[in-house]
């Protein structure tokens, strides 16, 4: 099949960075020097989430160009299975070369995910994942907790080491391309700057564990009263093993793995420009979700905060605006059709999906009436949370339990929960009304609810009931896979 006559695609995303943490988005500490020169030369978009905030079903979404409840990913032990159809498939159907070099978490390379290649992939452990994390309705300790707190400071890890193989091998990939006349798609996948945090020593002395801020509303008195992140909180319960010290210097490792990052996504772009490509090639930098940090006394992710929902989203290249700041909300599902868009690949499917060019909505004034939607139905959580954010304001809606109702503008670290704090007034009341009708424009949260645990239910039974799923050894984090192939049991995203 010919090639279709379009630009260059390149993905570069990582895990686990939250869209504060970079100094193009007015970060006063953290040092991104190759991202800021990336949004120097393209655009950012401020309003950016993930549509689920766990890698599992958000890297499915991402792969599909559509939500969770449609495609049935809906956590850690249903990952995506090469259908429905990506947009991997996609592009490589219309002609376009697509390779993965990295992290994928998806079920195996023995599916047919939709690329032409898979470089260095990581899949979940065994094709299965985390089997604990089925069990919402009864469920086990989560005993690798203590790990986060364990693992802090200065040094390498296997993470850190694979985020260098995935980078050469990216470097390598581009630059035998050269001058290539066929347009091409790669999706380069780095781990960091995911825990554990431990960044190289010369990224993490970067930061004074001393000077770095404190999380916000980490006082007791401060962290939320709600009855489903109270479970969250109990289930995922990493902030038992830190003190004040271990805090501050898991912000400095953060931080330096971010850096280090930064520095990995900086020898990719240069391999781009080697390569003679760059003026010829759409970059796009992302992450799959965010990290709590601390924030709110929480950690890690699964929560519909803007530390954790929100991520980074960085686009430039042909066709792209140069030095803008979009406030319009956007996903990582809008990459299958920016994909498409970019490469200008025939599109056979008929399959509506929600997701927009992010290249067009680069180039359009700024739309506050876009309704941005993310879900959680995985470990930790005893029902559905739902999330739609437009304009200011941000609902999040749970399945038998109080909604929260943040207006961002006013309270940009969702410090006052409106649907608990300001229901006598009339603005707050509307704002309640219009986020869960745009929320039931979406979906029937109920239904989508019922339906995941039903397909929940089905799969801990293919995985041979509860006490199997509960005897599943948890690591706190997937093995690289080099571990996988020694180690052959569960893990947690």
């Amino acid at each position: 099949m010919n090639a279709a006559p379009g630009n260059n695609f390149l993905i570069v995303i990582s895990d686990e960075h939250r869209k504060d943490a970079m100094g193009c988005a007015g970060h006063p500490v953290v040092k991104t020097p190759n991202l800021d020169g990336l949004a120097g030369r393209g655009t950012i978009f401020e309003n950016a989430y993930t549509p689920s905030p766990v890698c599992v079903p958000a890297r499915a979404a991402m792969a599909c160009g559509d939500y969770v409840h449609n495609i049935g990913c809906w956590d850690s032990a249903t990952p995506y299975r090469g259908v429905p159809r990506s947009w991997m498939h996609k592009l490589r159907d219309g002609g376009v070369e697509v390779t993965s070099i990295g992290k994928l978490h998806f079920r195996s390379s023995e599916d047919d995910n939709g690329f032409s290649r898979e470089i260095l992939p990581m899949h979940v452990v065994g094709g299965v994942g985390w089997p604990a994390g089925l069990l919402r309705e009864d469920p086990p300790d989560f005993e690798s907790a203590r790990e986060l707190a364990a693992d802090v400071g200065a040094g390498t890890s296997s993470y850190t080491d694979y985020d260098l193989e995935i980078t050469q091998a990216a470097c390598d990939w581009l630059l035998a391309r050269g001058e290539s006349a066929a347009p091409w798609a790669t999706f380069v996948s780095l781990v960091s700057p995911h825990y554990p945090l431990v960044a190289p020593s010369e990224y993490y002395d970067l930061y004074d564990p001393e000077a770095v801020d404190f999380p916000i509303a980490y006082e007791h008195s401060l962290r939320p009263r709600h009855a489903e992140l109270n479970n969250m909180a109990r289930f995922f319960d990493y902030d038992r093993h830190f003190d004040r010290r271990k805090v501050r210097e898991a912000k400095a490792a953060y931080y330096g793995l971010v850096s280090f990052m930064d520095d990995c996504v900086g020898r990719i772009l240069s391999a781009l420009d080697q390569s003679g490509q760059a003026d010829n090639t759409v970059v796009v930098y992302v992450s799959d979700h965010g990290d709590m940090m601390g924030d709110h006394g929480l950690w890690t992710k699964q929560v519909m905060y803007e530390a954790s929902a929100g991520i980074p989203m960085i686009v430039a290249g042909p066709g792209v605006p140069v030095g803008k700041r979009v406030g319009t909300g956007t996903s990582l599902v809008d990459l299958a059709a920016t994909a498409v868009d970019v490469t200008a690949a025939s599109d056979s499917s008929d399959v509506h999906c929600p997701g927009r060019s992010l290249r067009s909505i680069a180039g359009e004034k700024d739309d506050p009436n876009r309704t941005v939607f993310s879900e959680y139905h995985d470990g930790g959580s005893t029902t559905g949370s739902f999330m739609a954010r437009w304009g200011n304001w941000k609902f999040v809606y749970y399945v038998g339990h109080d909604a929260q109702l943040f207006n961002l503008a006013q309270d940009p670290h969702e410090l006052h929960d409106l649907a608990h704090d300001g229901v006598s007034d009339p603005v707050v009341m509307a704002a309640w009304r219009e986020g869960e009708s745009r929320l039931r424009a979406i979906c029937d949260p109920e239904k989508v609810n019922a339906r995941c645990f039903a397909d929940q239910n089905r799969r801990i039974a293919e995985l041979g009931g509860i006490e199997a799923c509960r005897s599943a050894h948890a690591f706190n984090h997937t093995p690289t896979p080099g571990e996988q192939r020694a180690l052959g049991e569960g893990s947690v995203s």
